[in-house]
């Protein structure tokens, strides 16, 4: 990447500061270009969903890997549960979607508690493992809450095999307009459900895989207390990458977490974080880390520069820490601050190799909070920052009274925020498609096929507000 006048600017720029120059290009399409990632993650896409615990739970850690990108477990949930988690993560299907089931005799009330969990806005009725029908939203409309499942349902209109092509699925669902396809086993058993879209999507997208064919879910671990344990415990369940967490990552406590990580050998990448500077990149890097994590205060949830004045301008950071990872032959993840499709655009450009994503997926059907409406029936979930009162009273419930309220006097970040769901892209899906869409079509502007490429031919300019305000298109006329 190089700045339109060869010079860089004598201040940080932040993702709003910075445009994109079109350079001529021989790429005709946004398809043929490879947004597949070489940090060693065996991500096919650039995108990481952070180590929130209102975001990264193993709904979406099953999502997001099946289009390609990666989650990362936040180090609050228990070793067990997160061992569960990863074992049920890849088990998950690469095609279809694991789906809502409910037994014959179940409510109407209980099916629509859990219905909109999903994006697919349906439940399956099972018995035995074998579906026997499918229950949606309409089908509950002006319905008895405490009427049962088997007097509601109704016949699936397309039921295949899991083996059937996307394409061919695609076909099917089309020709029939049914808004479901049920999937089987060869011996009848549920396997999953597929929309329209989600069977388009299965020809486009690649599914971040492991050697055996599973789903790849990280997972993170804090610098306090048995690091090297809690460290070899996540390896054991078979996580495809170990993130080393803390919001001040350039101090001697996580080097020292991460000479302890790298005394097990770990044959996966190991990520820590965060920083802002070349210097805390190189001793994190020296220290064992491939991926280092960039970002302080730019995140939607996060307080840091309001509280403490600690933090610096994301894409000069990304910038300044790519080029020192990139001199050790390392990579660095950006981490917080993109809203827009842009954002991640220009963090690929500075030369991120990956982009994580919090808060603006904790607007979705696959984030773990429940969906709630407001007085005025739009849906939201709640969302909170990792260093807020919530997350601190989670984080240390096994802490005695004492320590937990010392701990509560000096919380960070918000601890609840309203995150309502876009009702044209309520669910991960689509805002991968959104972000997808808009990275593709920046790599054809730069004449790039790969990250790699888009990172070198990336031709960058500094903007006044003014200039950000005009590139910002219009609801209604002025």
């Amino acid at each position: 990447m190089r700045f339109l006048d060869d010079r860089r600017p004598s201040h940080d720029l932040t993702y709003d500061d910075v445009f994109m120059v079109p350079r001529r290009s021989t790429v005709s399409s946004r398809y043929d270009v490879d947004l597949t990632t070489h940090d060693g993650t065996g991500a096919t896409l650039p995108l990481v969903v952070a180590n929130m615990t209102a975001i990264a739970g193993k709904r979406m850690a099953e999502t997001v890997a099946r289009r390609g990108g990666i989650v990362v477990v936040p180090q609050d949930i228990p070793i067990p549960v997160v061992t569960d988690v990863v074992s049920w993560v890849k088990r998950r299907h690469l095609v279809f979607d694991t789906c809502i089931e409910l037994s014959p005799t179940q409510t109407v009330a209980e099916a629509l508690s859990l219905i909109p969990k999903r994006a697919h806005r349906c439940a399956v009725v099972v018995e035995d493992g074998r579906p026997l029908g499918v229950l949606t939203l309409a089908d509950c409309a002006e319905v008895d809450r405490f009427a049962q499942a088997r007097d509601v349902m109704r016949p699936a209109e397309v039921t295949i095999s899991a083996d059937t092509d996307p394409r061919s699925a695609f076909d099917l669902l089309d020709a029939s307009r049914a808004p479901v396809a049920v999937g089987v086993d060869g011996d009848g058993r549920l396997v999953g459900v597929l929309t329209r879209t989600g069977a388009l999507r299965a020809t486009l997208y690649e599914p971040a895989v492991d050697s055996t064919g599973g789903l790849r879910i990280a997972a993170a671990v804090g610098v306090n207390g048995d690091v090297a344990d809690k460290a070899a415990r996540l390896l054991e369940a078979g996580v495809d990458c170990l993130v080393v967490d803390t919001a001040h990552g350039h101090q001697d406590r996580m080097l020292e977490a991460l000479a302890a990580v790298r005394a097990l050998s770990p044959s996966v990448p190991v990520a820590a974080g965060n920083v802002v500077s070349a210097e805390g990149t190189r001793d994190l890097i020296e220290a064992g880390a491939d991926i280092v994590k960039v970002g302080v205060g730019p995140g939607a949830m996060c307080t840091t520069r309001m509280m403490t004045g600690v933090g610096r301008p994301q894409f000069s950071a990304v910038l300044e820490c790519a080029a020192a990872a990139r001199e050790l032959g390392k990579h660095v993840w950006a981490d917080g601050g993109v809203r827009h499709p842009r954002d991640v655009a220009l963090a690929l450009a500075a030369g991120a190799s990956s982009v994580m994503i919090g808060s603006w997926f904790a607007g979705t059907h696959e984030s773990p909070g429940d969906l709630v409406e407001d007085s005025s029936g739009r849906s939201y979930k709640a969302s909170f920052g990792m260093a807020s009162a919530r997350a601190v009273a989670n984080r240390t419930s096994a802490d005695s009274a004492y320590d937990r309220a010392r701990k509560g006097l000096y919380e960070e970040g918000i601890s609840s925020s309203r995150m309502y769901l876009d009702p044209a892209r309520p669910g991960v899906e689509d805002l991968i498609d959104e972000i997808c869409s808009g990275v593709r079509s920046s790599c054809t502007y730069a004449g790039a096929r790969s990250l790699e490429e888009f990172h070198e031919r990336a031709l960058v300019g500094v903007q006044s507000a003014a200039g950000f305000t005009e590139g910002r298109p219009l609801a209604t006329s002025w």
